[in-house]
């Protein structure tokens, strides 16, 4: 099963896609899609929705799984920039076919660590040795699809098993 993990962004996206097998898996790719910051917000939905219908096509993935949106309340402007760019990359997977999973920050750091309130370095840690990466993955946006990628890997083994 191929799974493409992403870390919605207006600015900067992570993506990762994972081929999740029997073992541990095996990580294909993984990278960040950026915008211009001078760039208008249409513009920038534009170039996501580019950028996500490219990767849909080049890896063809089964489950493309995102991180939910976190909204903090002395933070809400954040959470609605997000949720437009996540909104674009949800309509590209349904115009493709494509299954979308969900999955809240929370969640993801407990299938990777263990622990719900995780730090990123604790996060970014655990990936490299589940995955025998030679450094962390990095920035911080390729870490979160590589994680949301691999919940997606570790819910889908719980329901298969």
């Amino acid at each position: 099963m191929r799974i493409l993990g992403i870390d919605p962004g207006l600015q900067v996206c992570g993506y990762a896609c994972f081929d999740a097998g029997l073992d541990a898996g095996n990580l294909i790719e993984a990278g960040v899609m950026r915008t211009d910051r001078d760039s208008a917000l249409e513009e920038k939905l534009n170039r996501i929705a580019e950028d996500i219908e490219s990767l849909l096509k080049n890896f063809k993935p089964d489950i493309v799984a995102v991180e939910q949106l976190y909204s903090h309340y002395a933070h809400p402007r954040t959470a609605i920039l997000m949720g437009h760019a996540r909104g674009v990359i949800l309509q590209k997977c349904a115009e493709a076919a494509i299954e979308v999973r969900s999955f809240s920050a929370t969640r993801i750091k407990k299938s990777i660590t263990g622990n719900g309130r995780a730090s990123k370095e604790q996060v970014q840690r655990t990936i490299q040795t589940i995955l025998s990466l030679p450094s962390l993955p990095e920035p911080n946006d390729v870490a979160d699809a590589i994680a949301a990628a691999l919940c997606c890997a570790n819910s889908t083994k719980s329901i298969v098993s």
